[in-house]
């Protein structure tokens, strides 16, 4: 029997994987928007894990990166390039999972509280979040990315990749 609208051979994993696109898509459109209206704001929490001393590239980061994200989940959402984005949120969340992690040891040593006590502004555009939470978010969040970068949700896609 023929499912109107549905690509032929469509399976519950391949719903779930354009589901989970989907759901990554919106949350980087969410997330950079939400950076985006304030880059002052975002622009004083980048500051606060002192990598960054330049303030022009400062500027650029706090200017630049939440319009990649935003960038990057509408292409997600529209199923373009879907291998490359998903590889490169994979890393940028790699990265800022770590810069996290060192940022609450820090805060934990400092304050001489357990860890997952540990509750923080980290920048994401979510507002304070204890860092148990955040860190798993984050975990899911690149293992969505990793599932995409495998190969699978090219069901509901524009273009899934810009190269044959």
């Amino acid at each position: 029997m023929r499912r109107p609208f549905l690509p032929p051979n469509f399976t519950a994993l391949d719903a779930a994987t354009v589901l989970v696109r989907w759901l990554l898509g919106g949350f980087f459109v969410y997330m950079g928007w939400q950076k985006a209206l304030h880059p002052d704001l975002f622009q004083d929490l980048l500051r606060e894990y002192h990598i960054v001393q330049n303030p022009f590239a400062l500027n650029f980061i706090a200017i630049s990166l939440p319009w990649f994200e935003v960038f990057c989940g509408l292409l997600l959402l529209a199923g373009i390039a879907v291998r490359g984005v998903a590889l490169l949120l994979s890393a940028m969340l790699a990265v800022f999972t770590v810069v996290v992690l060192h940022r609450a040891a820090g805060l934990q040593a400092a304050e001489a509280i357990p860890f997952c006590s540990v509750k923080f502004d980290c920048g994401c555009g979510g507002g304070p979040e204890f860092i148990c939470a955040k860190l798993t978010e984050n975990v899911l969040m690149i293992l969505a990315g990793v599932w995409l970068l495998a190969g699978r949700g090219r069901a509901f896609c524009a273009l899934y990749a810009l190269a044959p």
